[in-house]
């Protein structure tokens, strides 16, 4: 055993130490003693902690995998989140003004992936181990929305019913206005009888939908969510924001940022998250990869009361970002990619001189990059909000607002 400083945490949230070493659980400040394995730190006792450490405020963290920071005060976590995105654009040569940090409540996350697999016994579901494939069970999980756990005797049922001991599935449980919208992958492969017992499975546990490997099996009732006051019936496993909380919360910052624009793009627009409460002032016109999505989104619209013209388009954005031409009458932009951002488009809105432009970004490092672009063509980075929906992780999402050399 040797002792060791932390010097800082990594972006995955790992305590690092000369070497570098990678010791999870740890913070900056404290001296720890473990074996080195490679890069990693193995078998870690405190021997000094910080005065940021805390009790972790749920009983599984030591063994569950699904969070990294819960070891850590609130106010050490915010920090360090806004410090992650403030040095991303720093090494840039960029600095902006950073509002406070909004962070979402414990246990309202609405979505969970559980692994689940049968035993000898039965089943069991819950969330692998620290850097494992070892299944934890998580009866009392801090983290999700407690209207979500009762997804982990669902995933049980279905491990029972659609998988082999020697395999394990993947069951998305999503929060909706109806009960739980299921999807499942890795399961047996579809027959008559699976399809059956599926459906009955579904019937019996109430559940408002399930999706077997991208086949939906049963629905009894649309499970909506709800985009400011817009019902949308979302695809099985489309994107939708980890918490209420964080999406209001980039909602608030995005209708900020476009002011009172007349006209908006929506880039990478999904169901609607945006786009639909956007349109209670505006027109939109909405552009997203994904057929299925553009599809929900205007299902959503024609139900939206008072809503201004949406319209939508189905592109790769990757390949076929928005030209000037398209962009010529726009007042504003809403753009959030994911994690790869939005070079090809961002050199097109600057070649448009669109004069506004909302970012919501899940990959500080990508955002920066964008913003330098943006920036070095007379941009004005205005304000970051940096968004902590991924409580006690390591993960960040933000919204910033950038304005054009002509606003």
């Amino acid at each position: 055993m040797t002792e060791h400083e932390i010097l800082r945490l990594g972006h995955h949230g790992d305590g690092i130490a000369e070497g570098p070493l990678f010791a999870p659980m740890t913070l900056p400040g404290e001296t720890v003693s473990g074996e080195v394995d490679g890069q990693q730190l193995r078998d870690i006792r405190i021997i000094t902690p910080s005065d940021q450490r805390v009790a972790p405020p749920c009983r599984h963290f030591k063994s569950c995998g699904g969070c990294q920071l819960q070891h850590a005060a609130d106010g050490f976590v915010a920090e360090w989140k806004v410090d992650v995105v403030r040095k991303a654009l720093a090494a840039h040569g960029i600095e902006a003004p950073f509002r406070p940090i909004q962070t979402s409540p414990a246990q309202s996350r609405r979505r969970a992936t559980f692994a689940a697999r049968r035993t000898k016994k039965g089943a069991m579901a819950g969330f692998h181990g620290r850097a494992s494939d070892v299944l934890i069970e998580v009866p009392g999980c801090q983290l999700v929305d407690p209207a979500l756990l009762p997804g982990l005797k669902v995933a049980e049922e279905l491990a029972m019913i659609g998988t082999s001991r020697k395999a394990e599935l993947a069951v998305t449980v999503t929060l909706s206005e109806e009960g739980l919208d299921v999807s499942v992958a890795n399961g047996k492969p579809l027959d008559g009888p699976l399809r059956q017992q599926l459906a009955q499975a579904c019937e019996r546990l109430a559940l408002a939908r399930l999706t077997w490997d991208g086949e939906v099996i049963a629905m009894r009732a649309p499970p909506a969510q709800r985009f400011g006051t817009v019902p949308v019936t979302p695809p099985p496993g489309a994107f939708l924001q980890a918490t209420r909380h964080g999406e209001e919360s980039l909602r608030a910052g995005v209708a900020e940022a476009v002011g009172a624009a007349e006209m908006i793009v929506d880039l990478f627009a999904g169901c609607g998250t945006f786009a639909l409460p956007l349109a209670q002032k505006a027109r939109v016109h909405a552009v997203e990869g994904d057929a299925e999505m553009m599809a929900a989104l205007e299902a959503g619209w024609r139900q939206a009361k008072g809503a201004r013209p949406v319209t939508t388009e189905t592109r790769d954005l990757f390949r076929r970002p928005l030209l000037p031409d398209e962009l010529a009458k726009v007042d504003a932009v809403v753009l959030d990619p994911p994690r790869a951002g939005a070079e090809a488009q961002v050199a097109e809105i600057i070649r448009a001189q669109v004069p506004r432009l909302a970012y919501v970004s899940c990959n500080p490092v990508s955002f920066a990059r964008d913003v330098q672009n943006l920036v070095a063509s007379g941009y004005r980075l205005d304000w970051v909000q940096v968004v902590d929906q991924f409580r006690w992780s390591s993960h960040v999402e933000l919204v910033a607002c950038l304005t054009g050399p002509e606003s």
